[in-house]
């Protein structure tokens, strides 16, 4: 066993102990460590067949499943780089990827078939799909071959497989960090990264006998390194869903008995409009983490009143950890809109344009140093050079302070802050605002073109069920909580907000469907 074979490590300490559960499987799968490893093994030696090797790419596009575990796993047996695709963009962004990150098998689900056919018509490599027909309705094409994931899997030898010349600071995936737009940059997560990103998380958080439910996409960091990786090191039990879907996430919290649980706070919103959230038992939880933006303190109060729940909340990214930071329950209230205090082995400063650092209550760009760092941007010199300072701090673009009782805020994004007349205008603060006021379900605040101020700003704003504001009432609330300079010239009342496969608000559709 060597660096990497995480699943003969888990096996020999724990194999008969339940490791993952596939509830977007029907009938669903339930599989032990000692099974989990042998799918790897196989999965590993079918790879080793097909040429893949030491630090060659594996691409998924999927929804959430097992087979991006297995994928991972067996990736990281060989020492080659597991690279999951964001399900949500087109081919063209797709070959785009390819094409600097040249991948030599892609694991795809039916869903995405039509991209995947266009996309091999122009970069031709093996295929493996996980339902349906595959590629020409299981013939081989002219380019590529087609083969069903499992009936493969199923058909090659469990024997064990290790990388004996692996090392720490070997890449173990690459996760793309970006929107839908633009040609994402590849973060290397290094299996240094993910054993330093589990001691952070460990520390205050993960115990060997937890059951942990993911609900973020397995392309993201948050589906695969948030508390999944840091799980099966520990020795947890962690289960996967097909999508986020409120009703079945209560039902599966309350079923199998879940001990940890994290989301992002849109996630958490919709949980409580569900039709069974009432009758929802979630006693079974330690605690729920919230990261991604603040979490409104109505919210707090309404899962603590209703649910008995102790929100930890924090802040994470792809290039770094992804824990960063954590906000302890019992600060929840106190230091509501806080991402906490720096995890054990995360070094926090902030500075100004001159990379000076400053002190308690100066507004500044959050910068990062520390082993859970990544290795830089696959196969993008420049941006890895350019992200990392002469010091080794790695900068974030992210607007934050701190407290004096080291205690960090983050301000805004910087490509989320916009100009107003001269001043800077942070969206995160006024969101913080329109929260308040008890009629709102999900906001966001987007800067918008105006001939006078330059730009003005827009609150697209979704009521809750049942609930009536008109725009001059919520615009008259806001300007009884903000400096005038902040409040939105307008409201927009939407059904729903565009939101990304990791739960995150989309701002850019938003700015694109009022300036278009």
């Amino acid at each position: 066993m060597y660096i990497g074979d995480y699943l003969a490590r888990r096996e020999l300490y724990s194999p008969d102990k339940l490791a993952f559960i596939d509830a977007g499987k029907s009938p669903e799968w339930r599989l032990t460590y000692r099974e989990a490893n042998q799918r790897a093994n196989k999965l590993a030696n079918w790879f080793k067949s097909q040429g893949v090797g030491q630090g060659d790419r594996v691409a998924i596009l999927a929804r959430d499943g097992y087979e991006h575990l297995d994928c991972f796993f067996a990736c990281s047996k060989l020492g080659a780089i597991h690279t999951a695709l964001n399900w949500r963009l087109n081919w063209h962004e797709l070959l785009e990827i390819f094409q600097y990150t040249t991948p030599k098998i892609l694991v795809f689900s039916d869903d995405f078939r039509a991209n995947v056919e266009k996309l091999v018509a122009e970069y031709p490599l093996t295929t493996v799909h996980l339902d349906g027909d595959g590629l020409g309705r299981g013939e081989p094409t002219a380019r590529s071959y087609s083969l069903h994931f499992e009936t493969t899997l199923q058909a090659s030898p469990a024997t064990p497989v290790t990388c004996e010349s692996l090392e720490a600071e070997d890449i173990a995936a690459l996760i793309f960090t970006g929107g839908t737009t633009g040609l994402p940059k590849a973060a290397e997560v290094s299996h240094r990264m993910i054993a330093w990103n589990t001691l952070n998380t460990v520390i205050h958080d993960v115990t060997h006998n937890d059951t942990y439910l993911n609900v973020f996409p397995m392309f993201h960091t948050g589906g695969l390194f948030v508390y999944t990786l840091p799980q099966v090191i520990f020795g947890g039990t962690t289960m996967l869903i097909r999508a986020f879907d409120p009703a079945q996430v209560l039902t599966l919290l309350q079923r199998e008995k879940v001990t940890v649980f994290a989301a992002v706070p849109t996630m958490y919103q919709m949980l409580t409009t569900a039709p069974n959230w009432a009758e929802a038992d979630l006693s079974s939880l330690r605690f729920c983490t919230s990261g991604g933006a603040p979490l409104p303190v109505p919210l707090v109060e309404k899962y603590t009143a209703e649910k008995g729940i102790r929100f930890k909340q924090g802040f994470g990214m792809t290039e770094f950890g992804p824990g960063i930071f954590a906000l302890a329950p019992e600060d929840a209230i106190r230091k509501a809109g806080s991402i906490g205090r720096p995890n054990f082995f995360v070094d926090a400063q902030i500075v100004d344009d001159e990379n000076r650092f400053l002190g308690p209550d100066q507004e500044g760009e959050l910068v990062l140093k520390g082993e859970s760092y990544c290795s830089g941007y696959f196969n993008n010199p420049e941006a890895t050079a350019a992200a990392v300072d002469e010091r080794g701090y790695f900068h974030t673009g992210d607007v934050a302070r701190y407290d004096s009782e080291g205690y960090f805020y983050i301000v805004d994004r910087k490509k989320d802050m916009f100009i107003s007349g001269g001043e800077n205008v942070y969206p995160a603060e006024i969101e913080k605002v329109i929260y308040q006021n008890p009629a709102v379900h999900m906001c966001a605040v987007i800067g918008l073109p105006d001939p006078k101020w330059g730009e003005v700003g827009k609150a697209c704003v979704v009521l809750k069920p049942g609930n009536i504001v008109s725009e001059a009432e919520l615009l008259e609330f806001m300007s009884a909580r903000l400096a005038k300079y902040k409040v939105p010239k307008s409201v927009a009342f939407l059904e729903a907000l565009p939101i990304s496969a990791a739960g995150k608000i989309l701002k850019r559709e938003l700015r694109e469907k009022f300036t278009s």
